[in-house]
């Protein structure tokens, strides 16, 4: 299943408010351009957020290079992701 591009990004800006623009276009184009198979528009943004945010905003695929667990990786860098998605989760005052 492909999510149209305006779905992505109308759920986006409701369930994610504070989420910034750049971002918003970022993860409607991944997501509208990927075949989602057994999963829910909100499914498909939150597999996609934290898989964004895992690699790019934190120092997770260099502590794999430094023979970190992928588990234990994922478990030390989960706090800072799951503190950005909460912030955007609020509206921009």
């Amino acid at each position: 299943m492909r999510f149209s591009p305006v779905a992505v990004e109308k759920h986006i800006r409701k369930k994610h408010p504070g989420c910034p623009d750049f971002a918003v276009t970022y993860f409607v184009n991944e997501i509208a351009g990927k075949d989602w198979r057994n999963a829910t528009i909100g499914m498909a943004v939150g597999i996609t957020m934290q898989t964004v945010l895992r690699h790019r905003m934190t120092d997770y695929d260099q502590m794999l290079l430094c023979g970190v667990e992928r588990e234990e990786a994922r478990r030390r860098v989960q706090p800072r992701v799951n503190a950005m998605i909460a912030a955007w989760k609020k509206p921009i005052p």
